[in-house]
């Protein structure tokens, strides 16, 4: 998300808040400076369709509340008069989606605070929604028929966006909604990460998540899954990275290879990554591509054995990092918790009760890991150094992605609300 100083990559899937440096734009010296624009969390309640935005640090408060799908009517009325779009739209409804339509996957705030642009996989495509009047700037369909996670550069000009149906990254001028390139991933692209330096995407494919194919021994049916790492300029392909040569050689063949949500340390030499199924996260060793530790978290007796109940295979999904480095957060999905890890010996601190935690994200400050509470529709805060509960903060329906970003300082909603 843009900010206005230097600040370390942590992410979502997302989630990982991605938290860059943004330069002032060309139109006016007001625009983009710090008494102009005022730090805040966006926070995507997926089933609603809508965004709370909160203060980023402190007491998290309610700043204000913004509708991301204005144009439903006229989304539906396409929708329902192409019968490929609309199987695909029930498709996502009655999978992906628990029975709920998918309306807000992620969103990041443009370098000038007024407007955020918006993923939205049950409408496919992505949206730029002006703050001040809430209406549509530009719309951008992705190919297929579902886009999911996003990634903004440093410099905060460029989204990046999956279109997972089409295993598809989208990459779009922020403003302007135009398409500045595209590349190729693996099966369901989902977790996009930039560099600290701008110059490398890295996409991370999942495969299929909603089939009951979860035994070990049917893993092969779901699909190529692998990291690819892209030239951000280019968008031509630098590496791929496929994760079950990797497990295999740490002597797991029976674990899933789909990389879920993941963060870069400070430095960019470890990524911490989650992978369907499991209770915990891997470190891997970007200079000699091997995964290096393993950390597996508690279970939570009362969660079902059963990995056909697990929502989208994600056990545990949603990991940052506060920005010295010294502590990951942990997003225990299907075992309602959440908690801090010390980065270094990888002991977990209290288990913070949790309601189908989605997401993993960090507050302005740094000081406290947020996660989105989506089975108890609200956010909560975390103390990085104590592990302990700061306060939780109502929201929408289904919260998910959680994103730092900016509005314009008077900002507290659209005119039309």
């Amino acid at each position: 998300m843009p900010a206005l100083r230097p600040r370390h990559l942590c992410s979502v899937a997302a989630a990982l808040a991605l938290t860059v440096t943004a330069p002032a734009t060309a139109a006016t010296a007001d625009d983009t400076s710090p008494a102009a624009l005022r730090e805040v969390m966006f926070v995507g309640n997926n089933w609603d369709g809508t965004a709370d935005v909160i203060k980023s640090t402190g007491d998290f408060a309610k700043v204000g509340h913004l509708d991301v799908i204005p144009d439903k009517d006229q989304r539906m009325a396409e929708i329902n008069a192409d019968p490929i779009k609309w199987i695909y739209f029930m498709a996502i409804r009655n999978g992906v989606g628990e029975g709920h339509d998918q309306f807000v996957d992620d969103m990041y705030s443009t370098p000038d605070g007024r407007s955020v642009v918006v993923s939205r996989p049950s409408f496919a495509d992505v949206v730029s929604i002006d703050l001040a009047t809430g209406s549509v700037n530009w719309r951008f369909p992705v190919s297929g028929y579902r886009s999911d996670h996003m990634a903004v550069s440093p410099d905060g000009t460029r989204v990046a966006v999956s279109a997972s149906l089409s295993n598809t990254v989208h990459v779009l001028d922020i403003v302007t909604g135009k398409q500045l390139g595209s590349f190729k991933t693996g099966d369901k692209p989902h977790e996009n990460i930039f560099t600290k330096d701008g110059k490398y995407i890295w996409n991370m494919s999942i495969g299929d998540v909603n089939t009951a194919l979860d035994d070990p021994g049917w893993d092969w049916t779901k699909g190529d899954r692998h990291i690819t790492v892209v030239d951000a300029t280019t968008y031509k392909q630098v590496k791929v990275i496929d994760m079950r040569e990797r497990l295999d050689a740490f002597g797991l063949k029976d674990f899933s290879d789909a990389v879920r949500p993941a963060v870069f340390a400070p430095d960019e030499s470890k990524l911490y990554f989650q992978v369907s199924f499991f209770n915990g996260f891997f470190e891997y060793d970007v200079a000699s591509d091997k995964i290096t530790r393993m950390k597996t978290l508690p279970k939570n007796p009362a969660t079902s054995t059963d990995r056909t109940t697990w929502v989208n295979d994600s056990r545990h999904h949603g990991i940052s990092m506060n920005p010295s480095g010294t502590r990951l957060c942990v997003a225990g999905t299907m075992d309602d918790y959440a908690t801090v890890v010390d980065r270094a010996t990888l002991q977990e601190g209290p288990l913070v009760t949790a309601s189908k935690p989605y997401w993993a994200t960090v507050s302005g400050d740094g000081k406290d890991c947020i996660v989105s509470e989506s089975g108890a529709d609200q956010v909560t805060a975390i103390d990085f150094a104590t592990g302990e509960k700061v306060t939780s903060v109502p929201v929408g329906d289904h919260p998910q992605r959680v994103r730092l970003g900016h509005v314009r300082s008077d900002w507290t909603g659209p005119s039309t609300n």
